[in-house]
Formats: C-alpha cells, sequence, structure tokens
C-alpha cells in the first residue's frame, strides 16, 4: 500500500531523577552525600533511508517515545541515559512541525538524519550540592521532561520523468512497456489510485526513473477527481510527459493537452518552466487522423518535443526512451 502522508507525535525520554544517599562505610569515618545523577532521557530522531518507500509504517503506529534515563543511585553511580528512537523515513519526505506547519528538513539523499526532540536532562544528586558549609544536602533535583512535538510527514517521489494525463489514456500501459513496474491496467477511469514508479534501463549501466501520476481531470489543484493529492509528486520532477490520446474521435486532444497543462500551473505556477514532452497515445487504434495532425502542429508551434506511440504494437516507444534520454542529458 502506497501512503504518502502521515501525522505522528514524537516524544523524546525523560531524564532520571538524582539520588539523595549518603555513605556509611568503615574507610570513611564521616561519611558523606553520596547520591548520583539521574541519566539523560534519550533523544528523537528521522532518518532518511532507502530500505522504505513508503509512510506505511505511520499509519499503524502514530505515537513514539524515546526511553527514559534511569535514576541516580548511591555511591555516586550515575544512571543511565535512556536510549534514542530513530524512525526511518524514504527519500523525498518533508517533515513539519505542527500546529505551525513549519519545515523542519526535506530529505533527499539516504542516511540524512534530524534531531527532532531532545531527551530531558537528568537531574543532579544530592552529591552534588556538597559545600564546606552545607556537607549533608538532603536535596536531589527530579530530571527534566523530554520534549513532544507534533509532526506532519508528506513524501514527494523522487523521480527523473513524470507521466501525467487525463484518466485512461495509456501512462500505466507505458510504463509497464519502457520499465519493469506493473501497474494496474483496465479500460475504465482512475485505474491507478497511487503513484507508480518505474526504472527504465538504458545502456552501459544507466538508467532514469519514471513515475505513473494518477489521472487528473478539470479541477485537480482544488482536489476534483483524485484531486492535488498526487500533483505534488511532480513537483521533483526533471521532465514532464504529458500522454495525450489521440484515438477517440470526439475528444479535441489539443483541449486535453491544455486542460491537463493548466491544471498543473494552477497547482505550482513553476512547473511551468519544466521541461516538457508531450505523446500522442494510442495511435494503434487513431480514427481521425486530424487529431494527430491538430496536436503535432501545436507541439510545433509551441517547440514542444513531439512524440507518437501505441503501447500495445511497441511503435514509437525506442524513439521516446531516446528523446527522454537526451533531454534528460544522460
Amino acid at each position: 500500500m502506497f501512503i504518502d502522508r502521515a501525522r505522528i507525535r514524537v516524544i523524546a525520554g525523560d531524564g532520571g531523577n538524582g539520588c539523595a544517599a549518603f555513605r556509611r562505610e568503615k574507610s570513611v569515618p564521616r561519611g558523606g552525600p553520596s547520591g548520583g545523577d539521574g541519566g539523560k532521557g534519550g533523544d528523537a530522531y528521522l532518518e532518511c533511508s532507502d530500505r522504505v518507500n513508503t509512510l506505511l509504517y505511520f499509519q499503524y503506529k502514530r505515537v513514539f517515545k524515546a526511553d527514559r534515563g534511569r535514576h541516580g543511585e548511591g555511591a555516586k553511580r550515575h544512571g543511565k541515559d535512556g536510549g534514542d528512537v530513530t524512525l526511518l523515513v524514504p527519500p523525498g519526505t518533508q517533515a513539519f512541525k505542527e500546529p505551525e506547519h513549519e519545515l523542519l528538513h526535506d530529505f533527499s539523499k539516504p542516511g540524512e538524519r534530524l534531531r527532532i526532540a531532545v531527551g530531558g536532562r537528568g537531574g543532579r544528586g544530592n552529591a552534588r550540592f556538597a559545600t564546606p558549609t552545607n556537607r549533608a544536602p538532603r536535596d536531589a533535583e527530579a530530571g527534566r521532561t523530554g520534549q513532544e512535538v507534533e509532526l506532519s510527514l508528506s513524501l514527494k517521489l523522487i523521480a527523473d520523468v513524470g507521466l501525467v494525463g487525463f484518466p485512461n489514456v495509456g501512462k500505466s500501459t507505458l510504463i509497464s512497456r519502457i520499465s519493469a513496474a506493473r501497474p494496474k491496467i483496465a479500460d475504465y477511469p482512475f485505474t491507478t489510485l497511487t503513484p507508480y514508479l518505474g526504472v527504465v534501463a538504458l545502456e552501459d549501466f544507466r538508467t532514469f526513473v519514471v513515475a505513473d501520476i494518477p489521472g487528473l481531470i478539470e479541477g485537480a489543484h482544488e482536489g476534483h477527481g483524485l484531486g492535488d493529492q498526487f500533483l505534488k509528486h511532480i513537483e521533483r520532477t526533471k521532465v514532464l510527459v504529458h500522454l495525450v490520446d489521440v484515438s477517440e474521435p470526439e475528444r479535441d486532444p489539443v483541449a486535453d493537452y491544455k486542460t491537463i497543462l493548466k491544471e498543473i500551473m494552477l497547482y505550482n505556477s513553476d512547473l511551468a518552466q519544466r521541461k516538457q514532452v508531450v505523446v500522442a497515445s494510442k495511435v494503434d487504434a487513431l480514427q481521425n487522423p486530424k487529431n494527430l495532425t491538430r496536436l503535432k502542429a501545436m507541439c510545433a508551434r509551441r517547440r514542444v518535443p513531439f512524440q507518437k506511440v501505441s503501447s500495445v504494437t511497441g511503435e514509437g516507444l525506442p524513439e521516446l526512451v531516446r528523446l527522454i534520454e537526451n533531454i534528460l542529458g544522460l
């Protein structure tokens, strides 16, 4: 299951209490205070790891707490520090502090580590309060409380190429033909309910990653259809590949392209500067050649790379892969 949003509560460990104790030993004639300090509470961390690729784990557990420090003991024994808690998140995860919705960190590379909550300091034992004028202090400090923080996590897929378009235009079939990804494919709208990643293999062990974004409709930036919950996944892509179905004679492929482009720009205007490729899909079922001609002419006017393909017959797929490879500069 692909989960790209989560809200969790993270609590650092409390510090251990200091100890109030006195020594009574044969070799220490006057004795004295011997209470040790409490241990520090454990810290809480977020760590980026390529061993996870979704936020699914946080759907089943929403509260995470580090260990508290052990209490101090007699003979000036220091309490053991509490163990830290480390939460693994996939690359592309953004961590926000709530309720301010303040961005704490944007994890992009495995190994990145962020301390999000600091454990409480251990309390001092009475041995720390001894002075020349107060040789038998009975005071000891309680441990400090660990920090507590509410976090919202948002995952944005990291891919080189994002496939966008209306529902049922052939995005899932295309990614299944050019990569090893196997998304659900069926002849009805909104077949793909979660984004899929596929790795396209090139010569000399080179690759690029393609993301199949679930179908968009007019008003997607306002939450219509599957809404803007998946539009965020194209923000990290380097190239946007617009799939336009030219097989249906009653549809206007130019209008379809402009509608999806408008939704993307209304969601994030910066995406207008992203490199684009327009793909006329399902050419094997083309009934009105004017659809293909008009779409190709529009791309020529806008100087947008164009390629016609059929994922069923394989027509144009090698050319499309080479075109994307050249745009990425691989």
